[in-house]
């Protein structure tokens, strides 16, 4: 039976209880059960969506975000959630590759779909109503949920089937679809609700996005599986946070590093009873010590949890009781994923030894979309999944998380791959070598940083190099810093640019 069971189970044995808490008013398991199904419905008559079929989402966190989900799993399509931070040709390369036969989007963003639109006619489209129209050609959200009944679950569906497509930035800098399926969602939540020791009594507090995979799946839809209630923020604001922390007393709350950091240092946190919180869940990158210590000093458990888009998320974690003595380490495997260190050689690394993380699960990604050679390069035969990220174990087994094996940066929770950013300063002609690093930084964990040798004759100004970006890349991924350098950068035999070389010279580790 579909993982969309799991809202009409909820339905069926508390339909008062309180599912979803939302700033335009809460709804009741019963009533996200109805919202599911009759979007189902909808979406299968009105749009013609089946299975296989993809369905896009551009908009913030909300309920209906998350009835798409289960409403799509319902009828064994998958939904494509679109990074809202992204800009109009970013989306048009995920659109083009996951070629969905919908597109929903919230007001907000009609204008940013109305650049790309044409290039997409055979797309439905999808308003979500505002204060005004979206203009001729637009299909109506409420409209048509409204015109059906719900359509229930199918008890004759496959575990098996591709439920959801989310984007991960790839090294060669073109995104890559990173597809999973409803066993692997179902897997998810039974890690999570392990780690979390989640139950009906608690209440998660979603405030990062939710088109991330940590969003919407360390701790939201297991969440939905356990039975507890979710109140969703539309986008993270750490005064709006610490308020809802004090008036609404949830269980669990998921902090990348940079919202921790910013929840910290509010104003109103040294102030804000957060005594209700079981634990403070953190991850998406190493977590520094002034991260966790303000929690744990409060008496707040601090656990970690390390995965990627590809794992779950929930691949190794910290349990709450071990999220007290162990804070500065990213846990164990979780009950149903098996973790190993691999050294240079092929050989499992030793307790103390460093050796890339790989895994093995059912919550593991099926494939990269469309991308056979992505997906048999990230595969060792026997399914273990290769992360590129360094670990070590203590004689507990505990991992702790030492560096990426690949280069990709984690500023702020969001992923940034140094090749999208290299492939606008490859178009500079003033430009003649180049690298992106990342750099620490105590508020973002990490900063993109661009490496620079002009060539001879040509000067440039670190806001020219920042402007290289402007239209081509999402704000969140331009360089924060410009370094010029007189050249050349260390390379490889094969002239592939030495970054940790490059981090030595700088100073940057």
């Amino acid at each position: 039976m579909d993982i969309s069971n799991w809202v009409a189970h909820r339905a069926h044995w508390a339909p008062a209880r309180t599912a979803l808490r939302f700033e335009r008013g809460d709804w009741t398991n019963a009533e996200f059960e109805e919202r599911v199904g009759r979007l189902a419905a909808a979406l299968r008559t009105d749009l013609g969506i089946g299975e296989g079929d993809r369905v896009a989402h551009l908009g913030l966190n909300s309920p209906d975000l998350l009835a798409l989900f289960f409403a799509c799993a319902r009828i064994g399509a998958m939904i494509v959630p679109l990074n809202w931070r992204l800009t109009p040709s970013e989306h048009a390369y995920q659109l083009g590759d996951s070629a969905p036969a919908a597109l929903l989007v919230e007001p907000e963003y009609w204008d940013h779909v109305a650049r790309i639109r044409g290039q997409f006619e055979q797309l439905r489209y999808v308003a979500y109503r505002g204060a005004a129209e979206p203009g001729p050609g637009w299909l109506d959200y409420e409209g048509m949920i409204a015109a059906h009944a719900p359509l229930p679950p199918d008890p004759k569906r496959d575990l098996g089937t591709p439920c959801e497509i989310k984007y991960t930035s790839g090294t060669t800098g073109k995104p890559k679809g990173s597809v999973r399926t409803q066993e692997g969602v179902f897997y998810n939540a039974i890690n999570s609700g392990y780690v979390f020791e989640l139950t009906p009594q608690d209440h998660v507090l979603t405030a990062i996005p939710m088109f991330h995979a940590g969003g919407m799946h360390i701790q939201t839809t297991p969440a939905v599986h356990w039975g507890a209630t979710v109140t969703i923020h539309r986008r993270f604001e750490p005064g709006a946070v610490l308020a809802e922390i004090a008036k609404s007393r949830p269980t669990l709350l998921l902090a990348v590093p940079a919202v921790s950091g910013a929840l910290i240092a509010h104003p109103d946190f040294a102030k804000t009873d957060v005594s209700c919180l079981k634990c403070v869940c953190g991850g998406s990158s190493v977590v520094p010590e002034a991260v966790i210590r303000p929690w744990t000093e409060r008496g707040i458990p601090f656990n970690q949890v390390y995965g990627m888009t590809e794992t779950g998320p929930t691949a190794i974690a910290t349990s709450i009781a071990d999220g007290r003595r162990k804070s500065s380490s990213a846990g164990k495997a979780v009950p149903y994923m098996e973790a190993r260190l691999v050294d240079d050689a092929g050989r499992d690394a030793k307790p103390g030894e460093r050796g890339e993380i790989w895994l093995r699960g059912p919550a593991l990604l099926k494939e990269y979309w469309r991308n056979p050679e992505a997906t048999r390069e990230s595969f060792d035969p026997d399914g273990w999944f290769k992360t590129g990220d360094v670990a070590h174990c203590d004689e507990e087994g505990f991992y702790y998380v030492d560096d990426r094996k690949k280069d990709m940066i984690i500023s702020g929770g969001e992923n940034i791959y140094p090749a999208e950013l290299e492939n606008v300063l490859a178009d500079c002609a003033d430009i003649a070598e180049f690298a992106v690093i990342g750099r620490p930084d105590e508020r973002w964990g990490e900063i993109p940083v661009a490496c620079v040798v002009p060539k001879p004759g040509c000067a440039m100004t670190k806001e020219q190099v920042i402007g290289l970006y402007q239209n081509r890349l999402a704000r969140y991924k331009h360089p924060r810093d410009v370094l010029f350098l007189e050249g050349p950068l260390p390379r490889t035999s094969l002239g592939k640019v030495q970054k940790f070389e490059l981090r030595k010279r700088l100073g940057v580790v």
